[in-house]
């Protein structure tokens, strides 16, 4: 009996299905959007408690700065591993190795350890959630067909600055008022629950590898942009090759600078570079993470908008997200000029509290040329690729404070401009994902 057979006599349970599978794809977007949350607010500790910190074991700035980029020494290496690993192994078991080994890395610290055991644990730490990012992002986007894949990729990233603008409060308070050693305990018992209620409910959605590689989702892709979808034969080196994925991961790269610098360095800057008390600094990081979230959510209903329209990704993704970085660029060049004053804020949010749109218009972009048996691993590399900013970014500006003082700061946001403009330039000049896509699949 075929399903329009029987279609007629059941017509409800078709529905209930599919309510039940909405209902399920976003309760496991939720669940990403926390795991992003702990994720961040893991690497917002070091940051948060800089002062603390460095007066309790006696680090210079450098060696504060080296503790930051340790995170980030297997963090690239991981992240692309792990990504390759996300197409042959499935992603629910991996979120929850590594959220488990999040919490553990971390305990030696809440615990009492010294100056070794800060950078061990930073450098564990890195590794274990080098791969989360992209595979919590393949985890969502296996729940969605293409056009509307924008708006849970939009709350997956954004649950990075959630995580911040919970953090930023409430892990200051408990700094202050109970030392930092007691922060590294509340993020690890927070990913020891969160794993707990994985353990249970944790799943891949229909579009997934495992499920339908070439059919459900790559079919729906390409109706969506009009042409025909590439095969899942497609080696990575050629989809690394096409000058779509390099255009993208130059914008993340410089969104992951600013990134970098914002979990690293920012409350320092504000305090010690732009003169702001210690609460008003947390207060401006939160807001500056919130402004992040607010945009993401924005772009991610516009360029849907834009798609469902039948408007080029080119234009509804790429020219997007790379405007926002050269708008980015033009805001941290003013900064770094020291051309604030009353403005200060404004020139803050730009810098620093939009670019983050960037990310999520490189997954879904990436998941638009990549044939869903290569997802994981494009997206991984790409990551890893991206975040040896993190290992970079960290280590400069602490050599430019310790040589420079508070004018380092003013002279590291200069730099984060050129690396803001160049990256904006690459998106708009270089992605064209229908064009890759196309010859992708030749």
């Amino acid at each position: 009996m075929t399903d329009t057979e029987v279609a007629p006599a059941t017509p409800a349970r078709p529905t209930e299905k599919s309510r039940d599978g909405r209902r399920r794809a976003w309760i496991i977007t939720g669940m990403l959007v926390v795991f992003m949350m702990i994720n961040f607010a893991d690497k917002s500790i070091l940051g948060l408690a800089a002062d603390s910190i460095r007066e309790d074991l006696g680090l210079s700035a450098t060696q504060f700065g080296t503790a930051n980029s340790a995170f980030f020494l297997l963090f690239s290496i991981f992240g692309a591993v792990g990504g390759l690993l996300a197409d042959r192994v499935r992603p629910r078991w991996l979120l929850l190795g590594m959220v488990v080994l999040w919490s553990v890395s971390q305990t030696p610290l809440a615990l009492g350890a010294g100056v070794a055991m800060l950078f061990t644990s930073r450098i564990v730490l890195g590794a274990a959630e080098g791969p989360a990012f992209p595979i919590a992002q393949q985890t969502a986007l296996s729940w969605f067909p293409n056009s509307r894949r924008n708006l849970p990729s939009a709350l997956v990233t954004a649950g990075t600055t959630f995580g911040v603008v919970l953090a930023a409060p409430g892990l200051t308070w408990v700094i202050t008022e109970h030392g930092w050693r007691s922060a590294f305990g509340v993020v690890a018992v927070a990913g020891v629950l969160w794993a707990l209620v994985w353990a249970f409910i944790g799943g891949e959605g229909r579009h997934a590898v495992a499920t339908n590689p070439d059919t459900a989702d790559t079919a729906a892709t390409a109706t969506t942009i009009g042409s025909e979808p590439p095969s899942s034969n497609v080696g990575y080196r050629r989809i690394l090759g096409t000058r779509t994925w390099i255009g993208v991961t130059a914008g993340y790269f410089s969104t992951y600078w600013m990134v970098a610098l914002t979990v690293a360095w920012l409350p320092s800057y504000l305090h010690d570079g732009l003169g702001y008390a210690k609460a008003a600094s947390a207060n401006l990081v939160a807001l500056l993470w919130a402004v992040n979230a607010v945009t993401l959510l924005g772009q991610a209903g516009l360029t849907g908008w834009l798609l469902r329209r039948g408007v080029a990704s080119r234009w509804a993704r790429a020219r997007v997200g790379g405007i926002t970085l050269l708008a980015s660029a033009a805001g941290c060049l003013a900064l770094g000029l020291g051309q604030g004053g009353p403005l200060t804020v404004l020139l803050l949010i730009a810098g620093f509290g939009i670019c983050g749109v960037m990310v999520t218009i490189a997954v879904t972009t990436v998941a638009e040329i990549a044939p869903a048996a290569r997802r994981g691993g494009a997206l991984g590399i790409m990551n890893g690729v991206v975040t040896t900013a993190g290992l970079i970014a960290p280590i400069l500006v602490g050599r430019l404070v310790d040589a420079q003082g508070a004018a380092g700061y003013g002279n590291a946001v200069l730099v984060s401009a050129v690396v803001l403009l160049l990256g904006g330039t690459a998106v708009v000049t270089l992605v064209n994902p229908a064009r890759d896509r196309q010859r992708l699949a030749q």
